[in-house]
């Protein structure tokens, strides 16, 4: 338990502040002697600064501020007020505490991500969404049978790679085919987050919030919140993405892309990157589930394939002479040594520095004590379906990461159907809004322009039809485990 000094505040404020904070939770850390700072001008200025950012993130479409720029400032100042009102108190060590653990955290998604991107450029660079794309348009298929098709393709993958990884090469792929048809782009990445939000919610390794809780190993009446436990999930899930995917397609226009004449070759060592991807994921996710290591290790020991890979690519390139020869005969493509630091500086830095700002800023509210109240305003008098379901709303405002945190942290009572509950529920619901994932988040970027907040918040009603289906689909065939 962390000693806090509570600061005086008036009754009906407090409350105020509480209502607030519901919708603010966020993983935090505090040493012992921490100060309840909810109430205090330190805190309110942090809320209104994280406000103002989050604002000025929704707003990007219109003003063309990039979306880190706002949150990483917000990240800045919310810690130097912290940090001024400790001081004063001669307890800025713990400060300095707290910024460090919310640092590791980012340190972990930022290399996490980096690795994912990295791979995802690499095969961009070596031509293999180009080549699907031409692949996909000569099978004949419309824009409605290809956006059924990348959408089935984001909720099978999505629980074996994560759902965030799932979605760029998703993306990647309707960015290519869709060409100059934003409303096709739109819709489908609407579709592909929602599809990967929810293929990743029914499997251990689908997505983080998936993996917090099956590594918490929790006990219930029902039984251990075990690896098994979550493909009970499996047709909740799936009627969570088709409910809105049928209502979208019907959207789709009913078009072919245009017709394409050119011949593309995958460029040297293209599917050999595809399998080593392949190889990295299933190494971070040995690493982890066989020596417990983060999962971030195993991503980073596969971002060494990649490295050695292309040491060999750049050793064993075919001489000038004999370049054209191959590229005609089909064999190779183009030989040109494979530079993996290129597709690193090609990172979507843009989405890597937001995440810094959202988990630096809520890392702060957390530090100030509104965790605490978001988890007393959730659980404390609430019915804990309402609860659950409630905390899938406040995933599509922040990330689902510090709101499982969060309930994590205040570890309730519950069910084994209601842990499965809030996990489907923080899993799905982010697909709510673009901001409310990571796999959102990062197609923003991907597709800028494109896929917009406001263009994905016009159809958050139809993903809501959907949100309700899974939420009603589990607790009729689950009721056992109630």
């Amino acid at each position: 338990m962390r000693n806090r000094t509570t600061l005086p505040s008036p009754t009906s404020f407090r409350a105020a502040v509480i209502l607030f904070s519901a919708l603010l939770p966020g993983s935090s850390f505090a040493g012992e002697g921490a100060r309840d700072l909810t109430a205090h001008w330190a805190g309110f200025l942090s809320l209104a600064l994280f406000g103002i950012a989050y604002l000025l993130v929704m707003a990007e479409e219109f003003t063309h501020l990039r979306k880190s720029k706002p949150v990483v400032l917000a990240a800045g100042i919310i810690w130097a007020v912290i940090a001024g009102v400790y001081r004063q108190q001669g307890m800025d060590h713990l400060v300095a505490e707290a910024v460090r653990h919310n640092l590791l955290e980012y340190a972990e998604l930022l290399l996490f991500l980096l690795v994912a991107m990295t791979y995802i450029n690499a095969m961009d660079e070596r031509r293999v969404f180009e080549v699907l794309r031409v692949w996909l348009v000569r099978r004949g298929l419309g824009f409605r049978s290809l956006f059924w098709i990348t959408g089935l393709l984001a909720f099978f993958i999505s629980p074996v790679a994560d759902n965030l990884t799932t979605a760029l090469l998703m993306c990647a792929v309707v960015l290519a085919v869709g060409g100059d048809n934003n409303r096709f782009v739109l819709l489908s990445c609407i579709n592909i987050v929602v599809a990967a939000n929810a293929g990743g919610a029914f499997s251990p390794f689908g997505d983080i919030t998936t993996l917090m809780v099956w590594q918490k190993e929790i006990e219930t009446p029902q039984g251990a919140v075990d690896f098994w436990s979550f493909f009970h999930l499996f047709l909740p899930a799936l009627a969570n993405w088709l409910v809105p995917a049928a209502i979208l397609s019907l959207k789709i226009p009913a078009k072919r892309p245009d017709p394409l004449e050119e011949k593309i070759a995958l460029l040297r060592g293209a599917r050999r990157i595809i399998l080593l991807f392949l190889l990295t994921i299933a190494t971070a996710v040995a690493f982890h589930h066989f020596l417990g290591l983060p999962p971030v290790i195993g991503m980073l020991t596969g971002l060494a394939y990649l490295q050695f890979f292309g040491f060999y690519l750049k050793k064993s390139a075919v001489p000038g002479e004999q370049r054209q020869t191959l590229t005609d005969a089909g064999f190779m493509g183009d030989p040109v040594a494979f530079d993996i630091f290129k597709n690193v500086a090609h990172a979507e830095w843009d989405t890597l520095l937001f995440f810094y700002g959202v988990v630096l800023c809520v890392g702060g509210l957390g530090f100030l004590g509104y965790l605490t109240l978001a988890s007393e305003a959730l659980y404390a008098g609430w019915n804990p379906t309402y609860a659950n379901v409630t905390v899938g709303l406040l995933s599509a405002i922040v990330d689902n990461i510090p709101v499982v945190f969060a309930v994590l942290s205040m570890m309730p009572d519950m069910s084994l159907g209601q842990w499965l509950l809030v996990t489907l529920t923080a899993g799905v619901g982010g697909s709510l809004l673009s901001i409310g994932s990571a796999a959102g988040v990062a197609l923003m970027g991907q597709a800028r322009g494109r896929y917009t907040f406001f263009g994905h918040l016009k159809w958050a009603p139809v993903i809501a039809l959907g949100y309700a289906a899974s939420i009603l689909l589990h607790l009729w065939l689950n009721k056992a485990l109630f």
